[in-house]
């Protein structure tokens, strides 16, 4: 039987499977000590530090036990804490992105996802290099800086050197004031070897969702393909940073497997990682299963309720306190707000999950990957955001500054990545007002940004932010950053 060691290269190791029964075991036998949920909440709670805030957070068999509580009022107290943590080192900043697809080609035959080799009536698709092009366009033109790029894993149709060839077509393309800053690569488990290219290409973020961490379920769900190896899967991140990319982001598909089980596995993935790589993961994303061309949700019994899915939400921002959260389109209106409020700090907006849906005019259905609950444009959805008292941003300075791996994490456990991170967003929301926006929310945008102006601590960066903000504005001078 294999011994849990988070600092093990062996998936059984590091997500062990005992260890994770032992957790939930624990939980249930503590879900109703108040005396230790109270410790646990003020364990998590973020502290001043000098100028800085610290927070310790929580381990994977700590935060189980929060999940389990179901005492109402210390669930409040759960997501009261949650969104001081979400504060202390996001502030009132969400950061926007959209996925963009190249190609739904695949060799698997996974049971969630219609892009599985069997379906023989979806529609295939792969992007030529024009229409890659075409694609990014069409998402400068909505206003967008930031992209995360998807393919289904098929060695003939999206080898690594088409993977390469995309993101040296995306970062190529800069039309009217739009460009692509940050490509974040969302791709099948690979070698260090591939890795490294894909470092080379200058991408931000390599995410890679688990799908599910338990084991006996994973080789159900995955029956052929290569991704049916679990471990060559689960061991990708450590190779992934082997190869020199240090900012990883973990997630698994909610309602495969019990969520209490999945949420344990999360955990103790963002620990090994900490404890092999001195980083954890650079964000953790929540996706749940959702209907899609041949897929049926109802048929994994293992959903989870949207009440029960923000306390999922705030218990890893209590656990895992530095990493950006992310949720998606695949969410309603109403879902993303209550999460915003607990712990995510990074959503999609007017996403498209089909190859080619941003170039269409009607939203294609044919080759989507999943159904997108909402639907809004991204000014919409910025300035809705901005109605709730968020700095919608669309900043990549840290990524194009090295502010990556270790280097990022040390500044955002010691708080001072908010005195970049601020100034930032604000400039490139205003470069999105000035471009792209209507007017109504061209109007809101610019009286939230006043008011956040003299939130800046210093002065001498509260006045090159302001300077930069009019540059902006009265010029075609874009790309400030601190």
């Amino acid at each position: 039987m294999a011994i849990y060691n988070p600092k093990s290269l062996k998936a059984e190791e590091f997500i062990n499977h005992e260890e994770i029964l032992d957790t939930l075991r624990y939980a249930e036998e503590n879900k109703n000590n108040v005396e230790l949920i109270d410790a646990l909440l003020e364990k998590a709670r973020p502290k001043k530090v000098g100028n800085g805030v610290h927070c310790e957070g929580l381990t994977h068999r700590e935060a189980s036990v929060l999940l389990a509580c179901d005492i109402p009022e210390k669930i409040q107290k759960m997501y009261e804490v949650a969104e001081e943590i979400k504060l202390a080192f996001y502030g009132n900043r969400i950061v926007m992105f959209a996925p963009l697809y190249l190609s739904n080609y695949c060799v698997n035959g996974c049971l969630y996802c219609p892009y599985h080799l069997k379906n023989k009536h979806i529609g295939r698709k792969k992007l030529t290099q024009e229409e890659v092009c075409q694609e990014v366009v069409a998402l400068q033109d909505m206003g967008h800086k930031r992209l995360a790029i998807e393919a289904g894993e098929d060695p003939k149709n999206s080898p690594i050197e088409y993977i390469l060839e995309c993101i040296k077509t995306i970062y190529g393309i800069h039309h009217k004031n739009g460009a692509i800053r940050r490509v974040n690569v969302n791709i099948a488990a690979t070698t260090v070897e591939e890795y490294r290219m894909l470092k080379e290409a200058g991408i931000g973020t390599y995410i890679l969702f688990q799908e599910t961490y338990n084991k006996e379920s994973y080789l159900h769900l995955h029956p052929t393909g290569p991704k049916h190896n679990y471990d060559y899967h689960t061991e990708a991140m450590d190779r992934a940073m082997e190869g020199g990319i240090d900012d990883v982001g973990l997630g698994v598909l909610f309602g495969l497997e019990l969520y209490k089980y999945e949420f344990a596995g999360l955990l103790m993935h963002a620990e090994h990682l900490e404890a092999v790589h001195g980083v954890g993961p650079h964000t953790i994303s929540v996706p749940r299963v959702k209907h899609a061309d041949d897929i049926d949700p109802s048929a994994f019994d293992n959903s989870i309720p949207d009440e029960m899915f923000t306390k999922i939400i705030a218990c890893i921002r209590l656990a895992v306190p530095y990493t950006g959260m992310i949720i998606s389109t695949r969410e309603s209106e109403e879902v993303r707000a209550k999460a915003l409020r607990v712990g995510i700090s990074q959503i999609s907006g007017a996403s498209r999950t089909s190859v080619g849906g941003y170039t269409q005019e009607e939203r294609p259905h044919d080759t989507e990957q999943f159904d997108v609950s909402d639907q809004r444009s991204l000014d919409e959805v910025v300035r809705w955001l901005m109605e709730m008292g968020f700095i919608p941003s669309f900043c990549t300075a840290c990524y194009r500054e090295g502010r990556t791996g270790d280097r990022f994490m040390s500044l955002c456990k010691s708080g001072q990545i908010q005195n970049c991170c601020h100034p930032n967003a604000l400039m490139t929301l205003t470069e999105y007002l000035v471009d792209y926006a209507s007017e109504e929310t061209k109007q809101i945008g610019f009286a939230l940004i006043e008011k956040e102006l003299e939130k800046i601590p210093r002065e001498k960066t509260r006045e090159i932010a302001r300077k930069h903000i009019e540059e902006i504005k009265t010029s075609n001078s874009r790309d400030f950053r601190f």
